[in-house]
């Protein structure tokens, strides 16, 4: 299990750019992606999200604001991973990553507004009331809760389930 009291110096001296921190740190944390990789991933992944995840542990790791939220930002990178290459072995991807960055590269701001508008407003009131408390409002999962009288997860579901259709307008 990642201790964050024994690993805090070894963590700020990687975050600071000290190789030596860094290469210690994945060696420490290694076995634990593992572990963690093995109970959420298909056994023929799990080389390779474990791979990816000490990748992006070692490019991202500058980002991490609290080192007591360690194990939870590293294990969530872990499940993403797991998840992105299920995706991908099952072929469910319906976000094209790469098209999405080139459509809003080539767009301009204004007619961004208005796709995002015109988006917004073909979701479905349930859909669209959610999208825009969270990502606009900026209330919390707990706030949205206990706003529209639903449980946490069926928040997250109907949050997801909005933000993928949003998606799927603007990729269309």
């Amino acid at each position: 299990m990642i201790d964050t009291r024994t690993l805090a110096p070894v963590i700020a001296a990687a975050q600071g750019g000290d190789a030596a921190a860094l290469d210690h740190l994945l060696r420490v944390c290694h076995p634990d992606v593992r572990r963690y990789a093995y109970r959420h991933c298909r056994i023929s992944d799990v080389d390779d999200a474990v791979q990816e995840a000490l990748f992006i542990l070692s490019r991202r790791l500058y980002a991490l604001r609290i080192v007591a939220a360690f194990p939870g930002w590293l294990f969530t990178i872990v499940r993403r991973e797991c998840r992105r290459l299920e995706r991908h072995v099952f072929g469910l991807d319906a976000l094209d990553e790469a098209r999405m960055e080139a459509w809003l590269a080539t767009c301009p701001d204004a007619a961004l507004r208005v796709d995002l508008i015109q988006a917004l407003e073909s979701l479905p009131a349930h859909y669209r009331e959610i999208i825009l408390l969270r990502d606009f409002a900026g209330l919390t999962i707990r706030a949205l809760s206990a706003r529209l009288a639903l449980s946490p997860m069926a928040v997250k579901s109907r949050l997801h389930r909005a933000r993928e259709l949003v998606r799927e307008y603007l990729i269309a």
